[in-house]
């Protein structure tokens, strides 16, 4: 009888020990952890600010320290690094109309539309030929059936607040020259692509499943 109290002992430890697991393994690769980790690699240090796409496997952020601006897609997996000063302009674009606008240099277009039927987006135009915006689709009619679904009002909403925050990131004046990198940085998993004109192939980040244990102390910037 002993042996077979150790053993149904063993078999709880054992089967406890796989649901952490898997608990953990679940936390670590949700999608916004993944893009999160993703945002990370690319802009080479902390993430100030972010913004990301639920259900698209997209999102954008910001390190002021360096100011440089971040996408990625893919959920993470893929992105390009620009400088703050190559981003030109942003737009809310709802049911295919542009619905708000800013842009460097010119005064803020409010946002005229509080509904949506099919699609709420959020486009970043840069200076760059070669990759000139970035789109977030923060609603579209088929997330209807998903269970973290952000409703097309609230979508509106956040496509609106982070207008009004690339609004004042627009006005700040930025150097045009590139500050040198840190090196004492914290090392990356691949070589990460310089913002510039002539901008190289998007970056593939392989594994950017990196130590996140200072993470959950900076959840908060998702609101910047």
């Amino acid at each position: 009888m002993d042996e077979v109290a150790r053993l149904l002992v063993l078999l709880s430890l054992a089967g406890v020990a796989v649901t952490v697991l898997a608990g953990v393994v679940r936390w670590r690769m949700t999608e916004s952890r993944r893009i999160r980790r993703g945002l990370k690699a690319v802009l080479r240090g902390d993430v100030h600010g972010y913004l990301v796409a639920l259900g698209r496997g997209k999102g954008i952020g910001f390190n002021f320290t360096r100011n440089q601006l971040a996408v990625v897609w893919d959920d993470g997996a893929w992105g390009y690094l620009y400088a703050l000063d190559e981003l030109m302009s942003a737009e809310v674009i709802i049911d295919g109309v542009v619905a708000g606008r800013v842009q460097r240099g010119e005064a803020r277009r409010a946002l005229d539309a509080f509904d949506a039927a099919e699609r709420v987006a959020l486009r970043l135009v840069f200076d760059d030929p070669s990759q000139p915006d970035f789109i977030l689709d923060l609603w579209l009619v088929q997330d209807q059936e998903r269970r973290d679904e952000l409703p097309p009002a609230d979508a509106i909403a956040e496509a609106n607040r982070w207008l009004a925050r690339i609004e004042a990131l627009l006005r700040r004046p930025i150097a045009r020259k590139r500050s040198a990198p840190d090196p004492v940085a914290a090392p990356v998993v691949a070589p990460i692509v310089d913002a510039n004109p002539a901008r190289e192939p998007p970056l593939y980040l392989f594994d950017n499943d990196e130590d996140e244990d200072t993470e959950d102390n900076q959840d908060n910037a998702a609101a910047m």
